[in-house]
């Protein structure tokens, strides 16, 4: 579950929102609604971090509007503040990074994959085009900032996370929600070249290059989940145990 959320955690609703911003309002635009959705991954920590906390006491419907209730929240606080890429790019990553330190680590069980449902796939695709749809419709109304903001709103992460939780249980869920914050960081890198190459590279240039950056850490961080889930575990035998060197005596 845990690789499953890093590989989910590419930006598959924001990259096409962002495309379409740009061919429709121009490349300051998209750079501005880039740099807003970077800041809207504050809004995404705070939706893992109050659907974990949540999920520890009551089952995933509370858990789900809870975490909901902390986006909201922090796309409020982040509306007021404009920043430029880079700034926006290590709130972002100082945000994540802060997330992981928090997030508990719940003990690895061994389990037969879960088969994923008939209509994940067709789900997807439909939430694309609906938030794409959505937010391009009322990017002029709402201006590039607050526009990247919703852009971030976490609609494919919280379906997984339910999903995995009535079925596998919360402790799958919070392995899933890791999985899915390590692989915000692709997300980020992504929109990071978005905001800051867009004007000077032009609209195709500027997202092959986010594409090929997100598809390095996206790799990057899959060969590192990888190596945290299948690294044997280290067995230290019990001290009052003689091994069989110490048992031959000496000749």
């Amino acid at each position: 579950m845990r690789i499953g959320g890093v590989v989910a955690g590419l930006p598959v609703i924001a990259g096409p929102i962002l495309l379409v911003l740009a061919l429709q309002h121009g490349s300051a635009f998209a750079s501005r609604a880039a740099a807003g959705v970077l800041l809207g991954m504050v809004g995404l920590a705070a939706f893992v971090l109050a659907y974990v906390a949540t999920a520890k006491w009551l089952s995933w419907p509370s858990a789900v509007g809870a975490a909901y209730t902390a986006f909201a929240l922090a796309v409020v606080a982040m509306r007021p503040l404009s920043v430029g890429a880079l700034p926006a790019l290590i709130i972002a990553c100082g945000t994540l990074v802060l997330t992981l330190g928090l997030l508990p680590r719940p003990p690895r069980v061994d389990a037969e994959p879960l088969a994923p449902a008939r209509w994940d796939m067709p789900f997807r695709a439909a939430c694309t085009a609906v938030a794409v749809v959505t937010v391009t419709a009322i990017a002029t109304t709402l201006g590039p900032h607050l526009s990247g903001l919703i852009t971030s709103f976490p609609i494919i992460t919280a379906v997984l996370s339910v999903f995995t939780h009535a079925h596998r249980g919360r402790d799958e869920a919070i392995r899933l929600l890791r999985g899915f914050t390590v692989g915000f960081f692709s997300y980020a890198a992504f929109c990071f070249v978005v905001a800051a190459t867009i004007r000077p590279l032009g609209v195709s240039g500027c997202f092959a290059l986010a594409a090929v950056l997100a598809l390095c850490v996206q790799a990057t961080a899959v060969a590192a989940s990888q190596g945290h889930v299948l690294r044997p575990r280290q067995i230290t035998p019990p001290q009052n145990e003689v091994s069989s060197a110490d048992a031959i005596p000496p000749a």
